[in-house]
C-alpha cells in the first residue's frame, strides 16, 4: 500500500477546512446556550430548535440567527452588563468602603493638615468616579 505525501495545498484546505469546522462549533455552542437562557421561550420551542440545528445544523444555525439574531445580541449585552455589576459590587465590598467613606477619610485627612486642598480634590474625584 502506497502512501500519498500531504502537498501545500493539501495541508492549506485541512487548515481551512479545520478553521470553519471550530468556527461552526462556536456558533453552534453560542446557539444553544442561547436557546437554554431564554427564560420566554416555551420548552417546546426550545425541544424543537434543537432537533432542528440536529438534523440540518448548518440550515438551522442560519434560520436561527436569522430569526432570533437581534433578540440574541440584547440577551447577551444584558448578561454581561449584569456581569460586570457583579464584580464592580464585589470590588466595592472586597474594598471595604463606600465612596462616601473614602470621602468622609480624605475630608479629615485635610482638616488635619496631612493632605493638601489639592490631593483632597484628586481622592474626591476618584471616589465618585467609581
Amino acid at each position: 500500500m502506497k502512501v500519498k505525501a500531504m502537498t501545500f495545498w493539501d495541508f492549506f484546505w485541512l487548515m481551512v477546512w479545520t478553521y470553519l469546522f471550530i468556527a461552526y462549533l462556536v456558533i453552534l455552542f453560542q446557539i444553544i446556550k442561547d436557546i437554554f437562557s431564554d427564560s420566554e421561550r416555551t420548552g417546546w420551542s426550545k425541544a424543537l430548535w434543537v432537533i432542528l440545528l440536529v438534523i440540518v445544523p448548518i440550515l438551522g444555525s442560519l434560520a436561527y440567527l436569522i430569526a432570533h439574531g437581534r433578540s440574541m445580541a440584547l440577551r447577551q449585552a444584558a448578561r454581561s452588563d449584569v456581569a460586570k455589576e457583579d464584580v464592580d459590587d464585589y470590588v466595592r465590598r472586597a474594598a471595604g468602603s463606600s465612596p462616601a467613606e473614602e470621602i468622609s477619610r480624605a475630608k479629615t485627612l485635610m482638616d488635619d493638615g496631612t493632605i493638601t486642598a489639592g490631593e483632597f480634590a484628586a481622592i474626591k474625584e476618584r471616589a465618585l468616579r467609581q
